[in-house]
C-alpha cells in the first residue's frame, strides 16, 4: 500500500487535497514497522513521544484501573491510532499497553514532525483539535446522561465507560465484588444481573472473569 493511501486511513489526514497529502507524504519523516504476533508495541506509563498509527493487523489492549484491582483487555483492527491525545495536554504517557495479536504494520510520526504539520497544514490542525474536543464534550457530557433505570442498565455503562472503543470483544479481568464496590451495590444482586445477561447470550463468566463476545449487542 502507498503511503498516500495509507494517510487515508486516519482522520488526522482526511479531507486533504491531493497536493498537501503528497507534500505530507515527500517531506515529513516517517517511521515504519512491521512487528511479528506477540510483540509489544507500547507499555502502560511509557512516554508518549510520537503518533502510532496501525495499518495493517490486530492489536490487544490492555487497560488497568488506578489501583490494579481490575484490567480490560480489548481487541482492536487496523486502521487504528493509538492514543492520539496524549501526545499532548498534563499527562503525557500512554494509559493503555498495546501488543500485536496477528503481524501488524505501523507507522508512526514523531512529535516534532507532529507540530510541524500542525504549523504547516490546517486540515491536519483541524482535524487533531476536532479529535480533542469530540472526547473533551464525550466526557464532560457523561456527568449529564440519563440516570440508569436498572442494575443491567448500570453494568451496560460500567462496561462501556472502561473500553476505549465502543465495539469488539471485550474482556473484563474483575470480581464481582469489585463490580458491587464500584456500582455501590450488593454482590448478590450484581451476580444475579450478570447471570441474566449470560442467559441472554451477551457475556459469559468465569472465575475473575467476564468475556463480552460483542461489546456492541449489550445495547440491543
Amino acid at each position: 500500500m502507498e503511503l498516500y493511501d495509507r494517510l487515508l486511513q486516519f482522520t488526522l489526514f482526511q479531507g486533504m487535497s491531493h497536493a498537501d497529502l503528497m507534500e505530507v507524504a515527500g517531506h515529513t519523516k516517517f517511521g515504519f514497522h512491521k512487528l511479528a504476533a506477540g510483540k509489544r508495541i507500547v507499555n502502560e506509563g511509557d512516554d508518549c513521544l510520537q503518533l502510532l498509527f496501525l495499518t495493517h493487523g490486530t492489536v490487544r489492549c490492555e487497560t488497568r484501573n488506578d489501583g490494579n484491582a481490575y484490567r480490560v483487555e480489548e481487541t482492536i483492527k487496523a486502521p487504528y491510532t493509538l492514543q492520539p491525545e496524549r501526545l499532548f495536554g498534563l499527562n503525557q504517557r500512554y494509559t493503555t499497553s498495546f501488543k500485536t495479536l496477528t503481524p501488524c504494520n505501523l507507522f508512526s510520526i514523531d512529535k516534532q514532525e507532529v507540530l510541524l504539520l500542525l504549523e504547516t497544514q490546517l486540515v491536519f490542525r483541524l482535524n487533531l483539535l476536532n479529535i480533542m474536543a469530540t472526547e473533551s464534550q464525550r466526557l464532560r457530557h457523561h456527568a449529564w446522561r440519563t440516570a440508569p433505570k436498572s442494575l443491567r442498565e448500570r453494568l451496560v455503562r460500567f462496561f462501556f465507560a472502561h473500553c476505549l472503543y465502543p465495539a469488539g470483544p471485550k474482556t473484563f479481568h474483575i470480581l464481582m465484588q469489585q463490580i458491587a464496590d464500584e456500582l455501590n451495590d450488593s454482590r448478590l444482586d450484581i451476580s444475579h444481573a450478570l447471570n441474566d445477561m449470560q442467559r441472554d447470550e451477551l457475556l459469559s463468566l468465569h472465575r475473575g472473569r467476564i468475556e463480552i463476545p460483542l461489546l456492541e449487542r449489550l445495547l440491543m
